[in-house]
């Protein structure tokens, strides 16, 4: 595979960007690849090798790469102007849309990134109830915030760097945390600091160490667990969100927290971040209330658009259920895959989300650092040699879009198949 062009522009790139990129995870070593195009479920790159994408940007295509009618939508709203610092109507459209499929959110807010989305939740939330304090799932990623940046997940955990220097330890003071699917610690932590504990914050599934799923029953636990104790419970479905189903993790499993947060598939693969939750919490938010937030490219006009046509095209072609059961398909090929080669290596995923760990299904953010991550590298590199593009971290998820064909699913299973007895050898 030849890769010239993009060793060539990454030594240049390195030395205006700090590691050549603007993302840590997007930090392949010994140098990226870099795009050129990318159509469908495809990715090109600039010296013309082609590749099946899993990665769909980390999760926003849903449809793929290009999708003609959220690119209608854009340029549509390119041609009226693309920032005009006023309130616009496709604001309320996009806004009302959420609300209907998300019984969590009577208001919303929209920002411009997760980070943005999760950092005012979390201000709103502590804003409402008076207290400082507030827990998060060892591992889960929130963005990139002070607060935190806590054994954070994502490219930090990757780079091996759980905490980022330049923190104040005054800034992570009030934070707390606890392990995933372990309800007794989490009990724990409330008992000791409900006196001014806001909040808890966490993926329903977590997304940026796996896919790790919940246990049977663990999200009503934590629910109850909150309820009892006057704590905002904050689902952060950046990831799962339009994603597992239209309602995200929290229609999937039941579960009604009290704040969302929200971002990648219902931009449309522009840049977006929601935060909402119940119209007590969210009239608090100015200018209505006290807490403040603000940001020049909310509510951009061009992502309303692609939102919109996102959720549209969603409504109209019952997309989960044939993607999903999609998912169900390629899971269970790669376990047959797995089993076939003996090694001790397990599947994980859920709806349109897939990834092997190359160890035992991991429960929580401390099993999944047992996985042999140098191992996956090499894997990834295969991967790519045979034109499938993954994830390059241990410490990701695969999404599928409905852009990937049957010849697609089977090239990919033909690739596991080769490259995990790569792993063999």
């Amino acid at each position: 595979m030849n890769l010239k062009k993009s060793e060539e522009l990454y030594q240049k790139a390195k030395d205006v960007l700090p590691g050549g990129v603007s993302s840590p995870v997007r930090a392949i070593k010994p140098y990226p690849f870099y795009t050129d195009s990318a159509y469908g479920s495809k990715i090109k790159d600039i010296d013309g090798n082609e590749y099946i994408d899993y990665c769909m940007g980390y999760g926003p295509n849903i449809f793929g790469h290009s999708n003609p009618i959220i690119r209608k939508a854009i340029v549509d709203q390119l041609n009226k102007g693309w920032l005009f610092g006023t309130p616009i109507e496709n604001e309320f459209k996009l806004a009302d849309k959420i609300t209907d499929y998300y019984p969590s959110i009577d208001m919303l807010r929209f920002v411009s990134t997760g980070t943005e989305a999760t950092m005012s939740a979390l201000r709103t939330a502590r804003g409402f109830t008076g207290k400082n304090k507030f827990i998060k799932i060892e591992g889960g990623f929130h963005g990139a915030h002070d607060s935190v940046l806590v054994k954070a997940g994502s490219g930090a955990t990757t780079l091996g760097k759980p905490d980022s220097l330049g923190v104040p330890e005054k800034s992570t003071a009030h934070t707390l945390q606890v392990p995933f699917n372990d309800i007794e610690s989490m009990t724990e932590i409330v008992e000791s600091h409900k006196d001014d504990l806001a909040a808890v914050i966490m993926e329903p599934v977590m997304g940026n160490i796996g896919p790790i799923l919940p246990h049977k029953g663990y999200l009503s636990e934590v629910r109850k667990l909150t309820q009892e104790n006057d704590i905002v419970l904050i689902f952060d479905e950046v990831i799962t969100g339009f994603r597992l189903s239209m309602g995200g993790a929290q229609e999937y499993y039941g579960i009604t927290p009290d704040m969302t947060t929200l971002g990648k598939v219902i931009g449309g693969g522009l840049p977006i971040g929601v935060f909402g939750g119940k119209r007590e919490i969210m009239e608090m938010v100015s200018p209505s209330g006290d807490i403040y937030q603000a940001g020049t490219f909310s509510g951009s006009p061009s992502v309303m658009a692609a939102g919109l046509a996102v959720i549209e095209q969603l409504e109209k072609e019952n997309i989960h259920k044939k993607l999903n059961s999609r998912g169900d398909e390629l899971r269970s090929g790669l376990r047959d895959i797995v089993d076939d080669t003996g090694l001790d290596y397990s599947v994980s995923g859920i709806a349109s989300m897939f990834k092997i760990f190359f160890g035992d299904s991991p429960a929580n953010y401390q099993d999944s650092l047992k996985c042999d991550k140098s191992e996956y590298v090499q894997f990834f590199r295969r991967m790519l040699e045979n034109g499938i593009f993954l994830p390059p971290s241990q410490f990701e998820t695969n999404f599928l879009s409905t852009a990937h064909t049957d010849s697609d699913i089977e090239k990919t299973i033909r690739a596991y198949e080769s490259n995990l007895k790569g792993s063999l050898e």
